[in-house]
């Protein structure tokens, strides 16, 4: 294919944000994705094992993959959940902390470097059409014979 697709600009755009992001996180002797994790982990009263998955779009392996490294790093503990006792909560230590704050600066960052050069109304649009490829794959809509509304 000649042209520019949308799957395939969405595929280069990630792939790039990702290298982007993986660059600065070794910096501070990290991952991409261990920073989203600490994102996704509530620094306060911490978060089901069980729900952070679903919640970073990661599959069960690379997760636990991703918890064990932070576990021997200092980042994060596992605690039994009171309210679960088959389940665990993960929580942010102090270093974890200071991490996520770190990973929070690059992400607020980037954002703000591309609100500088991207208008309002364009974000906008972004934000919708990102939504919208959401809600057709999530509702199986892209490979079905039902008419797709434009």
């Amino acid at each position: 294919m000649k042209e520019r697709t949308i799957d395939y600009m969405l595929r280069t755009t990630w792939l790039a944000v990702n290298k982007m992001y993986n660059e600065e996180a070794v910096k501070f002797d990290s991952t991409m994705a261990t920073g989203f994790a600490l994102l996704s982990i509530d620094p306060e009263d911490g978060t089901p094992s069980t729900s952070l998955g679903p919640k970073m779009g990661m599959e069960a392996t690379s997760l636990s993959r991703t918890l064990k490294s932070m576990e021997e790093k200092g980042l994060i503990t596992r605690k039994p959940n009171p309210e679960d006792g088959r389940g665990v909560l993960i929580f942010l230590t102090d270093f974890g902390k200071e991490k996520r704050e770190y990973s929070r600066e690059r992400v607020l960052t980037f954002n703000n470097t591309i609100k500088e050069y991207v208008t309002e109304e364009k974000l906008k649009h972004f934000y919708e059409v990102s939504d919208t490829i959401n809600e057709l794959i999530s509702n199986k809509k892209i490979y079905t014979k039902e008419p797709i509304l434009k």
